[in-house]
């Protein structure tokens, strides 16, 4: 009886092996999804074509950091930026992000992390306003990593990822990491949408040039959620060597305490590399990206795209676009991009609050009311228009680090940006008086010239 039940594992065991040999083996045929793609040009992508740790064999570490410099010409007392992402102060060198962490692989388990510090820890978090939902100080829990999840890879068609936990949100264009973008200071596309997700992803790769990604999420930008319901959307990607289409959108309700406040909202990207002659001390690569943006919320009070009557509330809606273009010179060493973008958004629920100014919320925990006393209206019917444009020369002596130097012309419909006097105190600093009439002068626009030193291994 024993022999039977040692023959009869030795034969399930070999057939297993058979079974995951001839697997890997169709998997090899097969290759993995866009490993046929140069994808090094595109804006919001690894420059890189392969890492220094890709021999490692369950394990690749990733380091990013960014350091930058700007200085605006409106030269506010207090040196802090309004409006912005991917700067907090003027006039001073800051570390504005560092990254460690990396991907694991072993046997289908995947999992990856990557850790966040600098400025961005500190301005990314306090857009979020579901942590004031409960306990637990969820802003500081999560404030110092940009993306962990963890997953299984099944391998069907060309690969199945399901992830849980925090991932890129891909809506915008834009990378989260700067390493990977055209341009430094992003258009309002970009930088007034998510840059992460909290919850559930499947990525199915059902060709070789075709991703479609579910997300089951807890909202907008958020680590809690607002309401009962959930965030749902999906990622659709298409790309070719030179062409790479996409289209993220998004359902849910992402109002505190108005769960009938429905929001929609859809980002679509083309990019185009229409020269490419990479070895050329010359003009080596072109290329151009065009995002636009539409998106509403209905209900609890607002109406969309058009004013209704008293209940139904006015317009409340979101149209932007940006495009971009971008020209490598030397064998890719020297690039020059130019673009610039419009934003609408009446509602003005995706504005960034001006930094130093209270948010709508009463809650005295909230991060932004220690910066300022004075509200930036986001209420139904308020307006807000605004458009950028910009242009940069990135010098990359290797595909590791990157020097660029930027020019950002800014500008919107009533006053936003911080102006001479900025948005602390009369000097500028948190411990003076405030005189009864003082106010933070917000301006309409700004021009800004930004240093950055990118890298990444």
């Amino acid at each position: 009886m024993k022999t039977k039940l040692l023959s009869i594992a030795l034969f399930a065991s070999t057939l297993t092996a058979f079974a995951q040999e001839n697997t890997e083996r169709v998997n090899q045929q097969k290759g993995e999804p866009f490993e046929d793609v140069d994808a090094t040009w595109q804006n919001g992508n690894d420059r890189r074509d392969s890492s220094l740790f890709k021999n490692m064999k369950y394990f690749t570490p990733s380091i990013m950091m960014d350091v930058n410099y700007t200085y605006s010409f409106n030269n506010p007392n207090d040196n802090t930026v309004v409006g912005s992402t991917a700067l907090a102060r003027n006039n001073e060198v800051q570390l504005q992000a560092l990254h460690f962490g990396g991907d694991f692989n072993y046997k289908g388990a995947r999992a990856r992390f990557m850790t966040q510090f600098g400025m961005r820890s500190i301005v990314i978090p306090r857009n979020d306003y579901s942590v004031f939902r409960g306990q637990y100080q969820l802003a500081n829990v999560y404030r110092y990593l940009s993306e962990a999840y963890a997953g299984y890879h099944f391998n069907k068609m060309y690969g199945i990822n399901v992830d849980f936990g925090m991932f890129m949100s891909y809506i915008g264009l834009n990378s989260y990491y700067q390493a990977e973008n055209w341009e430094y200071q992003a258009s309002y596309t970009s930088d007034n949408t998510p840059w992460f997700f909290n919850g559930m992803r499947i990525q199915i790769h059902p060709t070789k040039h075709l991703k479609i990604e579910p997300w089951i999420i807890n909202g907008w930008q958020s680590y809690g959620k607002f309401n009962a319901m959930p965030g749902l959307g999906a990622n659709i990607t298409w790309m070719k060597n030179n062409v790479k289409l996409l289209t993220n959108d998004y359902f849910g309700t992402d109002a505190g305490g108005l769960p009938d406040r429905k929001r929609f909202h859809s980002d679509n990207s083309l990019l185009v590399r229409y020269y490419n002659q990479k070895e050329s001390k010359g003009v080596s690569q072109m290329a151009f990206s065009l995002t636009g943006d539409f998106g509403f919320e209905k209900g609890g009070g607002v109406n969309g795209f058009k004013d209704g009557d008293s209940i139904q509330g006015p317009a409340q809606y979101f149209a932007s676009a940006m495009i971009y273009n971008r020209i490598w010179f030397a064998k890719n060493k020297i690039a020059w991009t130019i673009g610039g973008g419009v934003m609408k958004n009446p509602g003005r629920y995706l504005v960034l609050y001006p930094t130093g100014q209270a948010s709508p919320l009463p809650s005295v925990a909230n991060p932004t009311t220690t910066e300022g006393a004075y509200p930036f209206s986001c209420s139904p019917g308020d307006q807000f228009e605004a458009w950028d444009a910009s242009t940069n020369i990135s010098w990359m002596p290797n595909k590791m680090l990157e020097f660029r130097l930027e020019y950002v012309h800014r500008e919107a419909s009533v006053p936003y940006f911080a102006g001479p006097g900025g948005v602390t105190s009369p000097t500028g600093y948190q411990w003076t008086t405030l005189p009864p009439e003082w106010r933070p002068d917000l301006v309409k626009s700004e021009d800004r010239i930004i240093f950055a030193v990118l890298f990444r291994l």
